[in-house]
């Protein structure tokens, strides 16, 4: 919580992103969701098969529910092939 909620522009970055970014060659552009998160999806694949699944983790935020940490470890095991999956639930 910001000290003084008077002035909350302080705290968020002129700079934020707002739209998905993929580097192509070395150079970040703006680039769709879509061709975001398929690049994100080929380069876990491409870890998962260089190096098997147990080189990819899966973290879950304290404010998840049950069932979203349900469905993050169900994606971790199946999809990812990885057991390494924590929380900051955990203590």
């Amino acid at each position: 919580m910001a000290r003084n909620p008077h002035r909350p522009h302080r705290f968020q970055p002129r700079a934020r992103l707002t739209r998905p970014m993929v580097r192509d060659g070395g150079v970040l552009r703006p680039a769709s969701w879509d061709e975001a998160l398929d690049r994100a999806a080929d380069g876990l694949r491409a870890t998962r098969d260089t190096y098997g699944g147990e080189a990819i983790g899966v973290f879950s935020c304290s404010k998840s529910t049950n069932e979203m940490n349900f469905v993050a470890q169900k994606l971790a095991r199946t999809a990812l092939g990885t057991n390494n999956i924590d929380s900051c639930n955990r203590t």
